[in-house]
């Protein structure tokens, strides 16, 4: 056995070099050289990648480009080829073997087609890849992506004339005017036999029977994580641009007890050692470096096992790969740790022995298994079904020295079916939230877009017969339908407990009439208007007869804050609520109309006192007031609801003030929600948000997280402190992102001369340092070393803290914890929270987290004192 060792390098080279890379920017003229791959696309225009098409008038394909937006990678999502005829990729003299074919969509709105009819079928090499597919509703059913990217493993043969592979995409019959389109295409060679094998593989369930995977079969890649790891990306893969998933898209996954009570292992000290028989191009290195295993406590470990359920398309067998590699440093021989692995309810190892599988701690290695799914209710039934794949910890003195189970990265592939078929069915397109059911009662009329996908998805699982029948109702009914595809009620009830449709939150959120908005608004009156956006126009209103103001958002219809972030917004508001987040009022649909109406914030926005106005100057302290109370909005919602929400949307404009110059976060349109089960939220999505404030990373990777949030408040702080826009047009290019240029300036030492001049005197050195190591460390380039926003909070509560010290305010007791910081944090156990790193340096290496499960309380209370504190020079303190 050869053993090669691995050492973790920052850009090392890639482990593997494919034969053939072949990369096709569908839609384009232009070879494109891709900064996040490295590799250049080739268009296929007037190129040796046209697409064959059947010579009949009127069969010619179309290229177009993708509405613009800057929420997708340019390449290759922003071309596309469309046809409402059947074409065909062809690729000639390929080198024998197995292949990687990826395909790439970005189901948009391209002019001249609709959507909706995006309906096709696409196979390659006598495989049927996907049939009747819709992308739209594919990344609908997601509900995290706006792309759909789908990755096959196939084999040309050496016997094959010419070794070329063509792919075919072909319109559907089943309804009018279906097109088939396509972005990307992307064919990699891979080393011999990675997936395939002629040895065998265990069968779960068919005792001693092993099943090999030959040529003649085509792989779907299912799923592919790095389980209880960071992501790793394609241009980060061993050389064949593989993406593996992260530990927040895995938690998707798994079941609430193993959610709660696993943890996360990391290998920060071994060095890994890779056979000849599991070479190192298997998985990244990253793969073997972080596992999710069970924990160390024994009697807790008794009551549960460690289970993920994936759903899958059933009447399929899957291939599953688990990753290991045992790194803890105790576990050096056979039968110290012993699991049991269970797969689809059935036993697939009775005795799993990282140690004795790899040959060692420290080597990397994997397991391959077999299982078929079978498919539940009638016969033949194609839904969706869990495969459950579950690890069961053995009771110590059972064959085993600790009761423990790992694993460190996995692989699903669906394998092609006798018929040389792969595709499942279109999901259906899931519910916005869990009470999100389009409303049946009264009479209503639709203009939306959204009814016909789920007509399309209905006739694709039916016959022809069913689907005629479903587009003929559908037909009859969209004339009485409003508004379905927000799935809002247009009740036009003037008591605001009728009953309504029930996606709609209905004891936190009041419904008004058109009337009664009229009625406060006096008819939208001009005079009434307090602010003007592409969204439309915001009024000023009254309720109870004048004694209550309010603030009325009405949205124009064809502003591009649109019915989904309407939507968004009742739904995130009405089941918020925070001193610092603003109050959702109620809402009103009739007549079509999207109008919000808000608690009214007298003072207007954060903005409107910085720059550009005619407003007094706002203090030092009220600054840093309006900072800490945004922070504490922010941190909420990441931490304080039942699910992780990230804002997407976080400026100066969008921190409102109230009548006391409390900060309340508005705007919630954009925001992305998390799931029951996510902790920390990693979202792969469409890039929005406004320039200026928009984190690098997530615009390069479209991958959401809630630094994201940590970096535009960043910017934030950055013009609270210069009194500035995140983004200036009119100075030197330099100088145009406020961003770079208070980092730029920070790293020159030169940053009191770009601070508000009327601040300079103002501000402490102790104060204003520990202010601009927050705004610095919220700007981080990688997201992983920004501070979570409860971090921040607490940063900025320090430097409040400093500056009223230097301006001699007495009236707080710190208990004699606040004489410096390393004081305030070896005592922070009074306010509920541990450190888990620390200062050093003057840079932000740390993290504060949460000490149990009764610490919420604990740090409320903690706030509640806090606020006399921190907040001593606004008057009413425990009304906030």
């Amino acid at each position: 056995m050869i053993v090669v060792t691995m050492f973790v390098a920052g850009d090392s080279p890639p482990i593997y070099k494919p034969v053939e890379v072949i990369t096709v920017n569908c839609g384009s003229s232009n070879n494109i050289f891709n900064d996040h791959d490295q590799r250049t696309w080739t268009g296929d225009i007037n190129s040796k990648f046209s697409p064959f098409e059947p010579q009949v008038v009127g069969n010619t394909s179309i290229f177009k480009k993708a509405p613009h937006s800057y929420t997708v990678q340019q390449v290759p999502y922003t071309t596309a080829r469309l046809s409402y005829s059947e074409f065909t990729y062809r690729f000639f003299h390929l080198t024998p073997g197995q292949k990687f074919i990826r395909l790439y969509f970005y189901p948009a709105s391209y002019p001249d087609f609709d959507y909706s009819k995006a309906l096709f079928s696409v196979k390659a090499g006598g495989f049927t890849l996907l049939h009747n597919f819709n992308a739209s509703v594919t990344a609908a059913a997601s509900g995290l992506e706006e792309t759909v990217y789908r990755e096959f493993c196939m084999n040309i043969g050496e016997e094959e004339e010419e070794q070329n592979i063509s792919i075919t995409f072909t319109p559907s019959s089943a309804i009018a005017d279906a097109y088939a389109f396509i972005n990307g295409i992307e064919i990699v060679s891979m080393p011999t036999n990675l997936y395939y094998t002629t040895d065998g593989i265990q069968s779960v369930g068919s005792e001693n029977k092993n099943v090999g995977i030959e040529n003649n079969t085509v792989l779907e890649t299912v799923y592919r994580i790095n389980v209880g790891g960071s992501a790793v990306f394609f241009d980060k893969d061993t050389g064949m641009f593989r993406n593996w998933r992260d530990y927040t898209y895995e938690e998707r996954y798994l079941d609430e007890f193993s959610h709660n009570h696993s943890v996360l292992p990391q290998n920060s000290s071994i060095q890994l050692h890779f056979t000849n028989t599991k070479p190192p191009y298997s998985a990244p290195i990253e793969v073997y470096q972080t596992a999710r295993a069970m924990g160390m406590n024994r009697t807790i470990n008794k009551s549960y096992n460690l289970t993920w359920n994936f759903p899958v398309d059933s009447n399929f067998r899957y291939l599953v790969r688990f990753h290991f590699c045992e790194f803890q440093p105790e576990v050096m021989e056979v039968g110290y740790q012993v699991f049991l692995i269970y797969m689809d309810h059935q036993a697939a190892e009775e005795r799993a022995d990282i140690i004795m599988w790899a040959g060692g701690n420290g080597i990397p290695t994997y397991r391959d298994y077999l299982v078929w799914i079978q498919p539940t209710g009638s016969a033949g039934s194609k839904k969706k079904v869990n495969l459950n794949i579950a690890l069961q910890a053995k009771p110590n003195g059972f064959g085993t020295r600790i009761s423990d189970a790992m694993l460190n990265g996995l692989e699903i592939f669906k394998l092609s079916d006798s018929d040389g078929n792969l595709a499942g069915p279109n999901p259906d397109p899931p519910p916005m939230d869990p009470a999100n059911t389009t409303s049946s009662a009264g009479p209503e009329k639709s203009k939306s877009r959204s009814t016909p996908l789920l007509a399309i998805v209905a006739g694709v699982v039916s016959t022809t017969i069913a689907l005629l029948s479903v587009l003929g109702l559908f037909l009859g009914f969209r004339r009485r339908q409003k508004l379905n595809d927000n799935d809002l009620s247009t009740r036009k009830a003037t008591n605001s407990t009728k009953s309504r449709g029930s996606s709609l939150p209905s004891d936190l959120c009041h419904y008004f009439s058109l009337t009664e908005i009229k009625a406060a608004t006096r008819n939208f009156s001009d005079i009434s208007i307090i602010g003007r956006g592409g969204f439309g126009n915001v009024y000023k209103g009254y309720l109870d007869d004048g004694a209550t103001p309010i603030a009325i958002k009405r949205l124009k219809p064809e502003s591009s804050q649109g019915a989904q972030e309407f939507q968004t917004e009742i739904r995130m508001l009405s089941q918020l609520r925070h001193q610092h987040l603003v109050s959702l009022v109620g809402y009103c649909t009739d007549d079509g109309e999207m109008i919000l109406v808000y608690d009214y914030m007298a003072r207007g926005t954060l903005c409107d006192h910085l720059y550009h106005t005619d407003n007094p100057s706002l203090s030092w302290d009220q600054r840093l007031q309006i900072c800490i109370g945004a922070a504490r909005g922010l941190h909420h919602l990441h931490t304080g609801a039942q699910y992780t929400i990230i804002h997407r949307d976080v400026k100066s404009t969008n921190i409102l003030l109230d009548e006391k110059w409390v900060a309340k976060v508005s705007d919630f349109g954009l925001s992305k929600m998390g799931t029951i089960t996510m902790s920390k939220t990693h979202i792969s999505t469409m890039v929005k948000g406004s320039f200026g404030y928009l984190d690098p990373e997530y615009y390069r990777r479209s991958q959401l997280t809630e630094k994201s949030d940590v970096y535009s408040f960043g910017v934030v702080l950055c013009e609270v402190l210069c009194a500035r826009p995140a983004l200036l047009r009119t100075v030197e290019k330099k100088q145009m992102g406020l961003a770079e240029w208070f980092k730029s300036c920070h790293r020159k030492g030169t940053l009191d001369q770009i601070i508000d001049p009327r601040l300079k005197g103002k501000i402490g050195n102790a104060c204003l340092n520990k202010f601009v190591e927050m705004a610095i460390s919220c700007m981080h380039d990688n997201g992983i070393e920004r501070p979570s926003m409860n971090d921040v909070v607490w940063g900025l509560e320090y430097a409040m803290q400093l500056h009223q010290r230097e301006e001699g305010e007495k009236d707080f007791d710190l208990e004699n914890k606040g004489e410096d910081e390393v004081a305030l944090m070896n005592d922070n156990h009074s306010t509920g929270f541990t450190t888990s790193r620390s200062w050093e340096g003057g840079t932000l290496n740390s993290g504060l987290t949460k000490t149990s499960s009764e610490q919420i309380s604990t740090t409320n209370e903690s706030i509640k004192g806090m606020s006399r504190i921190v907040f001593s020079g606004i008057n009413d303190s425990e009304g906030r």
